[in-house]
């Protein structure tokens, strides 16, 4: 009996010691450490460390009394013993914001931290914030110390659980099974905007329009809440919001009403509802005002007061209460007041918008997603049928933003149809004041003939040689008349090209610059006479005009030695022009050179000496290859020229020389007008 005794006492001192420990190799499934009796449990200050923790007494056992608040951190201690021969793995399970786990054993410590508040950089396991392996090696017994902290207003806390690797795995697959069709749903989501987002960055950059910049502010923000929403679910690819989780979380009501914000003022500019009602245009501005302050005092007040603040969730209830029926009443209004082409895509994004944002909030509000057999009782429901009716909305804003550069380039294809239909007005018009002209002077030279015949000799020859010379002012008058409209049906005719090859933006340049041109022309049409200097600027209008059209291979140059010195030389208007364009028309445009030169050179180094020169095919091989009439711009030119040395006392000499290399072969032409006085 003596010798039976001290086995018993030490079989029971061994099984005390066993008792003590919660064995890793023995987990059946999943322990609960709330309530079990090997657990033990401390309240303490946030800031307490572990050292201290250590040498603290008033350890009790571990139940659900034990909650977290603002200021107070729970710490939660037990035994764990490996007694198998193979090195283990246990999981400890817990969805909390912050948990330190410390890990002793013979003396060393080895800290664990994870939670969803902890960034992905600083978690002890990089894919989970819910669950943290322990690995215990053969026969090891550790001591394990968790610390419990909460960042949100209440003080519930969920209990710590440690689940064994099969039932980890069992409860992980479980977990991918049921959220992949939800994180999936968010990853097209996210897709789609980015796609979106690069081709309405191309039209901002392009176009320059604030409807592209406010669009882009919509869609940025409405990626910015994708991603915090991703962040609540186990996807671990392109999850940003993992590595900034405290920022993501207190941001989240500041990214919603930013885009709503971006949103109003992109639908101010979409439909363009100042021109339709002042006040619904002054309201939509104070709207969004109202939500990108409201945004950035929201973000400022978490920032700084942090999650714990009881107020917040009432200020955002009441924010909500009035924004969203506001909303309701500016959209009537919108419909009432607003007849654009493009309301239908706003009524069919704003009714998805609507749509999703009521249905979220009734089954957040009504938890329709936690009911088991719900049709709403999937993963993320309320945010994943938000998101689908934000998608739908920019689907919708998408196609009415392609529509609207649609009606853009309608309206541009009008205005410019419209312009040309008044230029061919305006020739008309010019045309028949010529021939009423030509009538006038027909039928006043017959009074003067018929007055002046009856006259003596002495007085008729003086009425000749008056007659001849408003003869000659008259000629010059009516070949200036027919030199505009020449002019002016090339031009229209470079016009038409441009619009042909759909080059729209160097048609609308071309226009402008057409009609500085043909305002400097219509200016010089009464004057007999213009300085050099005055035809100089006409001359460097045109070329200006033929070289957006023609394109790189064509280049051209003015050569000029002083412009004081040609505003004392006085010619013809437009006299120049008529050779220039004839060297590009019939020389540079049909010759195959891949560099198309024209030079035009005014010397004043004696006298005034104009020197257009081209390395076009030349006048005979223009004449060859051309099947319309000669150029009449050249012969009527010509034409004033001579009439001009008969009424003027400064005389001009006209030259033309075909350029030719040494074997004969055509390298241009040379036009030279000489000034004599």
């Amino acid at each position: 009996m003596k010798k039976i005794a001290p086995v018993i006492v030490f079989l029971l001192v061994g099984l005390c010691s066993l008792s003590a420990q919660i064995r890793a190799d023995s987990l059946a499934s999943r322990v609960d450490l709330v309530g079990h009796p090997e657990v033990q449990a401390l309240r303490s200050s946030r800031e307490e460390s572990l050292e201290k923790i250590l040498k603290t007494d008033g350890w009790k056992a571990y139940d659900s009394s034990f909650a977290t608040t603002p200021e107070t951190a729970i710490w939660i201690k037990f035994p764990l013993e490996n007694t198998s021969l193979d090195t283990l793995t246990t999981y400890l399970f817990y969805s909390g914001f912050h948990m330190d786990l410390y890990l002793q054993n013979d003396g060393e410590i080895e800290h664990f931290q994870n939670g969803y508040l902890v960034s992905l950089g600083e978690r002890s396991e990089p894919k989970w914030y819910f669950f943290t392996a322990l690995e215990l090696l053969s026969l090891q017994q550790s001591l394990c110390y968790i610390r419990i902290i909460n960042d949100y207003k209440t003080g519930r806390s969920n209990a710590p659980i440690l689940y064994s690797r099969t039932d980890y795995l069992d409860f992980m697959d479980r977990v991918k099974t049921r959220e992949a069709p939800s994180i999936a749903f968010i990853y097209t989501y996210l897709i789609s905007l980015c796609c979106i987002l690069i081709f309405v960055l191309v039209f901002w950059f392009r176009l320059r329009k604030q409807v592209y910049f406010y669009y882009l502010g919509y869609l940025v923000f409405q990626i910015l809440y994708a991603f915090v929403v991703l962040q609540t679910t186990l996807a671990t690819v392109g999850n940003l919001g993992s590595h900034v989780p405290y920022l993501s979380l207190i941001t989240k009501e500041s990214i919603q009403f930013s885009f709503i914000g971006f949103y109003i003022f992109f639908i101010l500019h979409l439909l363009e509802i100042k021109a339709f009602s002042r006040q619904l245009s002054k309201a939509l501005v104070s709207l969004g005002i109202f939500c990108f302050v409201y945004a950035l005092s929201k973000f400022i007040f978490n920032y700084y007061e942090g999650l714990y603040s009881n107020n917040r969730e009432l200020i955002a209830y009441i924010v909500r209460l009035i924004v969203l029926p506001l909303n309701i009443v500016l959209f009537i209004w919108i419909i009432l007041k607003v007849k654009h082409p493009l309301m239908k895509y706003f009524v069919m994004g704003q009714s998805l918008f609507f749509i999703g944002a009521f249905v979220s909030s009734y089954i957040h509000y009504n938890k329709l997603h936690l009911e088991p057999d719900g049709i709403f009782n999937f993963p993320h429901a309320q945010h994943i049928i938000f998101q689908a009716g934000l998608l739908g909305e920019v689907f919708c804003f998408s196609i009415a933003l392609g529509e609207k550069v649609f009606l853009i380039q309608k309206e541009k294809d009008r205005a410019s149809q419209k312009l040309i239909e008044q230029l061919q007005q305006n020739q008309i018009m010019e045309e028949n004041m010529r021939k009423e002209l030509d009538e006038q002077v027909q039928q006043k030279t017959e009074e003067l003939i018929k007055l002046y015949s009856e006259m003596e000799k002495q007085k008729e020859e003086q009425i000749k040689r008056s007659f001849v010379e408003r003869l000659r002012d008259m000629k010059m008058l009516a070949l200036r008349s027919q030199m505009n409209p020449h002019f002016i049906f090339n031009s229209l005719n470079a016009l038409k090209n441009l619009v042909m090859l759909s080059r729209e933006e160097d048609a609308i340049q071309y226009l402008d610059n057409f009609s500085v041109l043909l305002r400097t022309i219509l200016q010089n049409s009464s004057k007999n006479t213009i300085s050099v200097e005055e035809e100089l600027e006409m001359l460097e209008l045109y070329l200006s005009l033929e070289k957006s059209r023609l394109g790189e291979d064509f280049s051209f140059t003015i050569q000029c030695n002083s412009r004081e010195a040609l505003s004392q030389y006085t010619i013809p208007p437009l006299l120049l022009q008529p050779f220039v364009e004839n060297a590009i028309w019939h020389g540079l445009h049909p010759s195959g050179k891949p560099e198309k030169k024209l030079s035009v050179t005014f010397d004043t180094s004696q006298q005034l000496k104009i020197t257009i020169e081209d390395n076009g095919v030349g006048r005979k091989e223009s004449g060859k290859t051309k099947k319309t009439h000669p150029s009449a711009g050249t012969r009527i030119t010509q034409e004033r020229l001579s009439l001009y040395n008969h009424i003027s006392e400064a005389k001009m000499q006209l030259t033309i020389l075909d350029l030719e290399n040494d074997q004969g072969v055509p390298e241009g032409t040379r036009i030279t007008i000489t000034y004599n006085e």
